[in-house]
């Protein structure tokens, strides 16, 4: 099974209008309202590709509740920890040739709450998988991934962490399945611009040198990167089609990862249906459908 964990998760309300101004009312030509979150987004694609796998995360509130109906309604499991205060948040999306992005802060979690967490990854498997993505809200502690990690080693889980700084450096030392930093983040985390292939296979080695068992860069319009538990470089290419939108672009080439290796045990394989993921999106003006995936796969 695989679960993915999402901190805090949101409502993405999108208002689409020809233009904005200050001195007048603001009127949308339309609207749109979806599920959002990292781990949330890694759930729907495994979904659409007929992974099974539970969401898990933390829920506040009438938003939360809307949420949850909405994933219930795309067939996405889910097994959410509903919080007492507060309401699952609203990031506005407002687009009008531009796009300003407005996310809230989300709703506090206890101590208590961050405990049943706990609790429910207590019960994984050996084999299954846990995905931990996005960054840790604050107040929580900046090394709550690594405790997670902490937690599970020795049980056979494969983690997936999709972070950044000290959050990623951090849960190396427990060797985690994959790693997913962007050619942008391992700029940031040594320093070096990453304007060549040969850095960044450089690079990403020192990041698996450090414990990571697969390091899987993506590079935007320049395609991907894998090096593989083996020390295998892999590299990809940049799928040609007109770019839409580059949200969730990095959640499903993560779930494409991991349902590509799923389904065959296979890296090269894993990485074909992770940057067919990846691409379907980007190309879309939401998550990928599973039949876009599959096309583009084809191609690849």
């Amino acid at each position: 099974m695989v679960y993915t964990v999402t901190f805090n998760p949101a409502l993405d309300y999108v208002m689409n209008l020809d233009s904005v101004t200050t001195d007048d009312i603001n009127r949308t030509r339309s609207e749109e309202l979806y599920y959002g979150g990292k781990g949330i987004n890694v759930s729907a694609i495994l979904s659409r590709l007929e992974i099974p796998n539970i969401a898990l995360g933390f829920t506040a509130g009438f938003t939360g509740q809307k949420l949850k109906e909405m994933m219930d309604c795309d067939g996405i499991r889910n097994d959410f920890i509903e919080l007492e205060n507060g309401f699952t948040r609203i990031n506005v999306k407002v687009k009008y040739g531009k796009e300003l992005d407005i996310n809230a802060n989300g709703p506090e979690i206890g101590k208590e709450k961050i405990e049943e967490l706990f609790r429910k990854l207590k019960g994984l498997e050996n084999g299954d998988f846990l995905v931990l993505a996005g960054s840790v809200p604050p107040p929580l502690p900046d090394d709550l991934y690594s405790k997670i990690l902490e937690m599970l080693e020795g049980k056979g889980v494969n983690v997936v962490v999709d972070t950044t700084g000290n959050q990623l450096l951090n849960v190396l030392k427990y060797k985690p399945f994959l790693i997913k930093p962007n050619h942008h983040e391992l700029s940031e985390i040594f320093g070096e611009e990453m304007d060549t292939t040969e850095k960044i296979t450089v690079y990403a080695k020192k990041l698996k040198e450090m414990g990571a068992k697969n390091v899987l860069v993506s590079r935007g319009g320049d395609g991907a990167l894998l090096i593989d538990e083996y020390g295998k470089v892999y590299p990809k290419g940049a799928v040609k089609g007109k770019l839409v939108s580059s949200v969730g672009c990095g959640d499903s080439m993560v779930a494409g990862f991991i349902a590509g290796y799923i389904k065959s045990h296979d890296y090269g394989e894993a990485l074909k249906l992770s940057v067919a993921s990846s691409a379907a999106t980007a190309f879309s003006s939401e998550l990928a459908k599973a039949d876009e995936i599959q096309n583009i796969y084809k191609t690849l």
